[in-house]
């Protein structure tokens, strides 16, 4: 079957759906499976599987000019997850605004046992800031459906889930949430948080929320174009959706703590995911109980839910299931003995000249609010080439590495990324490469001299990062953390690095500058910065400065 790209619309109750008239008439549902026992793989200490993956998956001068790979537009997957007989619980249209100040939401946390119960306008403004539809832009082929968070591509692979209790104006039970229509789809009734606290091996903050957002992400919506590499891709985005959530979860002062500590094979039975296309990535809990503790986990039956296929076909590539399943674990004691590992330390001594950070006080902050911010926020496609204030490279740093409540940072407030930084036009610093001391608020000058050239080669040879004021590059010391998470921990880094990107996009929007995430060659970028940063790995790359195109 052929499918055209002459888009029709068909209107979805409270939103409008662009699809092709041909693949609306002619795509048959897909009932999901209940996951079947996985063959024989390696088990999560197995940390050469991490090794495969990551080295499997770079990007060298040499590969991207010898993949065949291009786009089949006609193939191009569906934006959403449509449960076709399901109809969706309708949230209220009228989002509301909190008005806190996004530079200060994003540097701070709710204490984690602080008791708060969500309300329904709290679900309406954390699910429309980190997830909801907030532009469409038409083009001849179609229509872009533009989200609250960034994502590789504008494919938006990832999915939110709801479990919860009886919350006011919504009943317990485990929702899909349908960004097109801004509503709920109900999966299961009932309180199935019994099932997430097995599944985490007791968190104590899963214990006591009463809700939990479970981000999956879908291989094939992103794979389309990124291949194998989706894998990463699954880190970055739900990094950047978590960035959003968590600034919100401060507005709202609903305490949120990230977990990504669980047995995969039981919340993909929750969710009635088919685990070849569709896998639990991480979870989020928000809001504390003190009351009762939450009732022992009910039967997981299987739901065969139909839902529209993304494409007419779809193509396997092996290497992303193989290190999810390599990374999974099987059993809450499994997740609990994984949780008693502590985070390697960041910290080291500068051994060249450094210059302290000069963020903005209080009183200087932009007080833009978090939901403004947001609603602007874009993937900045042209930089100007105009330097930025120390004062403002300080500011988005400085507030996007305070830390996060999550369970792979212990003590809290660690981090697993290194974040290294090209500056091409900063007032106040000197061209060249620096390492940010997060614990020392300085950076050290690696290198003096112009890079811009460098950095647009670093970034697939695009222009964005030679024309950005600055590029953050997070790279990871991953032996060091396979030693301790095991392939685990590769999941970790890449979604701490997606949260910590999406604050700085956020940062840099509350400043009126842009932003913009990108992949990069991952040998070069170590070679670049080293011998500081040798034996470390790339991990993701944002670009920060002013835009050519508009105001931000």
């Amino acid at each position: 079957m052929h499918l055209t790209r002459a888009a029709e619309v068909v209107e979805i109750p409270g939103y409008l759906y662009s699809v092709t008239a041909e693949s609306a008439s002619s795509r048959l549902l897909v009932p999901a499976i209940s996951p079947l026992p996985m063959p024989a793989l390696p088990n999560n200490t197995d940390v050469a599987a991490t090794w495969r993956y990551h080295n499997g998956t770079k990007h060298s001068y040499q590969s991207v000019r010898t993949n065949p790979h291009y786009l089949d537009w006609s193939n191009r997957p569906l934006p959403f997850k449509i449960y076709p007989t399901m109809d969706p619980i309708r949230l209220p249209k009228e989002v509301p605004q909190t008005g806190m100040a996004a530079l200060s939401m994003i540097a701070e946390n709710v204490r984690a046992d602080q008791a708060k119960l969500p309300t329904l306008n709290d679900l309406v403004l954390l699910l429309y800031f980190s997830a909801g539809i907030t532009r469409r832009k038409t083009y001849p082929g179609g229509e872009i459906f533009m989200r609250a968070a960034a994502c590789t591509g504008a494919l938006y692979e990832m999915e939110l889930y709801l479990i919860c209790g009886d919350l006011p104006e919504l009943e317990a039970g485990v929702y899909q949430f349908a960004p097109a229509e801004f509503g709920l789809r109900k999966l299961r009734a009932g309180d199935f948080r019994g099932v997430l606290v097995d599944a985490s091996g007791a968190h104590p903050a899963v214990q006591r929320a009463p809700l939990t957002v479970i981000c999956s992400g879908t291989y094939w919506r992103n794979a389309w174009k990124y291949q194998a590499r989706t894998y990463r891709h699954f880190g970055w985005d739900n990094g950047t959706i978590l960035a959003n959530l968590l600034a919100m979860c401060t507005a709202t002062q609903l305490p949120a703590t990230v977990v990504t500590g669980f047995a995969d094979d039981v919340l993909n039975r929750l969710l009635d995911l088919d685990p070849d296309h569709e896998v639990a990535f991480s979870m989020v809990t928000l809001g504390a109980t003190s009351g009762p503790r939450i009732a022992p986990a009910p039967a997981v039956e299987p739901l065969h839910l139909g839902t529209v296929p993304l494409s007419d076909h779809e193509v396997d590539y092996p290497a992303m299931r193989a290190i999810h399943a390599a990374s999974s674990l099987a059993t809450g004691e499994e997740v609990r003995a994984w949780r008693e590992r502590r985070t390697p330390s960041d910290a080291v001594e500068p051994q060249g000249p450094t210059i302290a950070l000069q963020p903005a006080t209080e009183e200087e902050i932009s007080r833009d609010a978090i939901e403004r911010v947001i609603l602007r926020r874009g993937s900045t496609r042209q930089f100007a080439r105009e330097p930025i204030a120390l004062a403002q490279l300080s500011t988005m740093l400085e507030r996007s590495t305070r830390g996060f409540h999550a369970d792979f940072h212990d003590p809290s407030g660690a981090q697993l990324n290194h974040m290294y930084v090209l500056v091409n036009a900063v007032e106040g610093l000197l061209p060249g490469a620096y390492y940010f001391h997060r614990d020392r608020r300085e950076l050290e000058l690696l290198k003096e001299g112009d890079f811009r050239r460098q950095a647009g080669y670093l970034g697939l040879e695009q222009d964005l990062p030679a024309d950005a004021s600055a590029n953050v590059f997070f790279l990871a010391d991953l032996n060091a953390i396979l030693e301790r998470y095991g392939n685990r921990g590769y999941r970790a880094t890449q979604l701490e690095a997606g949260i910590l990107g999406g604050r700085l996009y956020l940062a840099a929007y509350a400043q009126h500058l842009g932003a913009s995430g990108l992949t990069f060659y991952d040998d070069d970028v170590v070679n670049l910065f080293s011998p500081h940063a040798a034996g470390k790995s790339a991990i993701f790359l944002t670009c920060l400065g002013k835009s050519a195109l508009r105001k931000q």
